[in-house]
């Protein structure tokens, strides 16, 4: 009976130590520390696109495992938005330049500021500008 209480006893006293080590190596639970005082704040701008220095200069801390994950995943974030946005505005484009190869048909003017000659000028027969 005595050695069965004292087993008891010591599976407790271990245990106890074993989450005692484990919170005091892994902290108290907090999901973020604050910020230290001497460390940049990882930014990228709002107010524009993202680019190629923007990322370059990004500084992430790094602490005994390795980077901040959570500076490393709102990082991944910011330039998956940002590509996603590139990649919408290129669509949105070539989408235009389709339906504006499709609308006008041939031999029709073209839009302004382009090399077709205005109504009623005259031509030397391959479309371009007779003084050309």
């Amino acid at each position: 009976m005595l050695s069965a209480v004292v087993f008891v006893a010591v599976v407790l006293v271990v245990g106890a130590l074993v989450f005692l080590g484990g919170s005091l190596l892994l902290g108290r639970g907090e999901t973020q520390p604050p910020a230290d005082p001497d460390r940049s704040p990882v930014e990228l701008p709002d107010d524009r696109p993202v680019t190629a220095d923007d990322v370059r200069g990004l500084r992430i801390s790094v602490t005994v495992r390795g980077y901040r994950m959570t500076e490393v995943d709102w990082l991944l974030e910011q330039l998956a938005q940002a590509l996603e946005d590139r990649d919408g505005q290129l669509a949105a484009l070539r989408a235009r330049l389709d339906d504006a190869d499709t609308v006008r048909p041939p031999g029709h003017a073209a839009a302004p500021g382009t090399d077709a000659p205005p109504s009623g000028a005259p031509t030397n027969g391959n479309g371009a500008h007779a003084d050309a």
